[in-house]
């Protein structure tokens, strides 16, 4: 069945990630993918434009269904292959309701993450003031204060997939490219907990993107959160 299935991807992006380890944690290795190069504006390629005609990556094929929204991949995937690999959603109305409410937080997440991290490439230079930058930061050191109490209760992920873990999909991919630009362990240490457990799942090993963070841009931007 993984052989009917293809993914366009870029390194270094969260969203990508996220759908790569769900075809892990869903035991459906062997589908064609391709890496793509954000740099040389691959994304924007005729190939990319006949599936998703926003150039965005990621882009996944099954059969004759494509999904371009990466969360969006992810539950196809979790609906349509439910008895194969981890369970991802909880049959219980009220967990399902959690697992979604962190999915589309992590949304707002990234946007946090992303007006500190790309803070030069979003706003014009004419535009930039160091109280804006400084707004921002605080905005985004109140949301992962919001993340270390949602992480309270999470240390028994290694062996089997409770909420906090269907969460992973979601979630990894913006934590790992918040220690990389130098977010502090030692003020938020349940999400660098969190992490550090995460990192060692065979999904998250067998999908972890060759060139993530290659790119220095952001780096240590976070350092002073």
């Amino acid at each position: 069945m993984a052989k009917s299935m293809s993914l366009l991807w870029g390194a270094g992006s969260p969203p990508c990630w996220r759908v790569m380890i769900t075809l892990e944690e869903k035991r459906l290795q062997g589908y064609k993918r391709k890496l793509l190069s954000f740099q040389k504006g691959e994304h924007k390629s005729q190939e990319v434009l006949e599936l998703n005609p926003r150039g965005q990556l990621p882009a996944f094929r099954h059969g004759d269904v494509v999904v371009n929204e990466s969360t969006a991949a992810c539950l196809y995937l979790e609906n349509r292959f439910q008895s194969q690999g981890n369970r991802l959603i909880p049959d219980s109305p009220a967990e399902q309701a959690l697992v979604f409410q962190r999915m589309m937080e992590g949304l707002t997440l990234t946007d946090r993450l992303n007006s500190v991290i790309y803070y030069d490439l979003l706003v014009p230079e004419e535009e930039r003031h160091d109280s804006t930058l400084k707004r921002s930061k605080e905005t985004l050191s109140t949301e992962l204060q919001l993340w270390e109490g949602y992480l309270q209760n999470v240390w028994s992920i290694s062996n089997h997939t409770p909420v906090s873990l269907r969460l992973t999909a979601s979630a990894l991919g913006l934590i790992a490219g918040s220690r990389s630009r130098g977010l502090s362990a030692g003020r938020f240490p349940k999400l660098a907990k969190y992490y550090s457990l995460l990192k060692e799942r065979p999904s998250i090993k067998a999908s972890w993107p060759p060139q993530w963070m290659s790119s220095r841009q952001g780096y240590g931007v976070l350092k002073d959160l």
